[in-house]
Formats: structure tokens, sequence, C-alpha cells
């Protein structure tokens, strides 16, 4: 038991860093206005949860202009998706323990 909860990831156990994280998986990249959509959120909230996966290096953040618009794009990255694998691993492991 011990050894599953060390791979339950305290950086994802936000329902909004959970949601950011499940997208990514899924796709190549989501920008700021699909994720806020998607998940429900403020600018604020979003914006701070991606922050904080950033400092752990599970995304990145592309800042970019198209035309005139500003457009925030982000990506998980390898030890980003590693992490997040681990911890839903982790998780079904523990659901599934008897």
């Amino acid at each position: 038991m011990k050894n599953i909860l060390q791979h339950i990831n305290k950086a994802f156990d936000h329902r909004i860093r959970l949601g950011i994280m499940s997208i990514l998986m899924v796709n190549e990249y989501a920008d700021f206005t699909t994720l806020k959509e998607l998940l429900g959120v403020t600018d604020g909230n979003l914006a701070s949860h991606a922050k904080a996966l950033e400092a752990e290096e599970y995304i990145m953040i592309e800042k970019q202009f198209i035309g005139k618009k500003p457009n925030t794009r982000y990506i998980a990255t390898k030890s980003g998706r590693k992490a997040f694998k681990d911890h839903i691993d982790a998780l079904e492991k523990l659901i599934k323990k008897d």
C-alpha cells in the first residue's frame, strides 16, 4: 500500500490541474480558451494552476500572436506525461486494491 501511495503526485491533487493534464495527454496541445471552456474555470484560476504545473516542468506554456491577438497554448512535457501516467496508474491500483 505504501508503495502505491508514493506514486500519487500532489501536483495533480486539484481537479483543475488533473483536468489540464487529462486534456493535454490526449491532445498535442490546447490553447487557453479551449482549456478554460472545457474546464469551466476563470482566467485567473486556469493561469495559476497552469503556472503550478509549469513550475513542476510538467507543461510548457507558449505565448505567441496570431495576427494581433495573443495566443497562449499549453503542451505536456515528456516528464509531465510520465508523472501523470504514474499518478493515474497509482490511483487505479489503489481503487482495485482489495
